[in-house]
Order: structure tokens, then sequence, then C-alpha cells
């Protein structure tokens, strides 16, 4: 069996009891990070065999896992922040498992865009979420796409950057669509800067950015 186990994006405390019940009692913890997850398994005295499962050696371990799977092993995906599969690796794996008819449990919890969409001010009732935008090859053909989009978009972005991203908007949706830029959610210096595009990219022109980015742009009208 595989359990995907959403993990804190930035405050220990919001996990889920039952995450830390499932994390004490698999046999194998499969691990973007092991580092950043040690910190969380130690700060709930979680004593379990961890392994790397990150994007550059999914391919490579992939067979071993589901085989491990079928013979009886019980395994739980933790990414370094969020849900597996949001912008993080599972997708591969649980395609596998499903195959090899391997139950999959995805238990609910943490995921950044959510609280950014919701606190953005900005409609909900519909909303496309699009992730990373590709730094070169596609990247204008999509923002020309997504220039007529209706609904509201929620993007994720590197501090290094957001600041480009944001003048990559101004150009293919206006200057003047609102938007949120949520960044550091959960931790001491959570921010949420809402206003139009060019105002928003004026006060981050501004200043060091930190943290991980959520951006949230209002669709067409």
């Amino acid at each position: 069996m595989l359990y995907l186990v959403p993990s804190p994006i930035g405050n220990l405390a919001d996990i889920t009891f039952r995450a830390v019940d499932i994390l004490k009692t698999v046999d194998l913890i499969l691990a973007e990070d092991t580092r950043t997850s040690s910190v969380l398994l130690r700060n709930y005295n979680i004593e379990k065999p961890v392994t790397p499962y990150h994007q550059h050696n999914e391919h490579k371990v992939l067979q071993h896992l589901v085989d491990q799977m079928n013979g009886g092993k019980i395994m739980a995906l933790l990414t370094d922040a969020g849900t597996p599969g949001i912008s993080d690796p599972a997708f591969l794996l649980v395609r596998e498992c499903l195959k090899n008819n391997i139950k999959v449990e995805c238990l609910p919890g943490a995921t950044a865009f959510v609280p950014a969409l919701v606190n953005s001010g900005l409609p909900i009732n519909k909303f496309v979420f699009e992730g990373f935008l590709p730094q070169k090859k596609g990247r204008q053909t999509l923002m020309k796409q997504l220039a007529t989009e209706e609904r509201t978009m929620v993007f994720y972005e590197s501090p290094m950057r957001l600041v480009k991203t944001l003048e990559d908007c101004i150009q293919y949706f206006g200057a003047t669509r609102q938007c949120c830029v949520s960044r550091e959610l959960t931790k001491m210096f959570e921010e949420n800067k809402r206003g139009t595009l060019q105002e928003v990219c004026n006060y981050f022109k501004q200043k060091t950015v930190k943290g991980e980015i959520v951006i949230v742009v209002q669709g067409i009208e």
C-alpha cells in the first residue's frame, strides 16, 4: 500500500494527527529531501527508515518500490512541503501502483495554493491551477492562452523569478488586472500583497524577496 502524506508548508504544527500516526506505522518513508523531512520526523518522534524519492531518481527506483509494495511493504510518500503530486513528484509512482493493483490513499492536508487563493480576495468559485510557468519553451504561448482565461489563475514561482513573472503578466494580462502575491505562508513573516499587477510588481521590485511564492491573478472580465 502507498500513502500520500501532505507535509506542513511552513509551520510544523500544520500536520494532521492521522498523518503522524500513518508515518509512525509504515515500513518505509519516501522523502523528496531526506534532510528536510528529517526535521519534521524528529519533531514528532517518528523513527522509520527513510529513502530519497525525487524528480531526479523516480524513474530509476520506481520498479523497485513497486516490487517491494507488491511484496507486502507499506510506504508513505512525503514531499518537502504540501501535498505530493502538486508540483512535486507522485504521479509516476501512483500510476504504477494502480497498474499493479496496489492500494493508494491520499490524506488531506496542507497545499500552499489553497490558503493563497482563499485569502486573495479574488473569485474562488472557479479557478485554474497552473503551477510553475515554463521558464523558456512554451512560456509565451501559454501566457497568450491565459490572457483570455475567465477563471482566477494560480501560479507557483521562485523568489528570484517573481518580478519577471509579474512583468510578463502585465504584458499579457494588462497592468490593471487584480492580483495577490502570497509568500512564506504559515511562517513568521507571512505576507499577502494585494493590488493591481503593476502595483504589486512595483512593490516587489523595491525589496529582497524570500520564501515560497504563490501568485493569484484575476481572470478576464
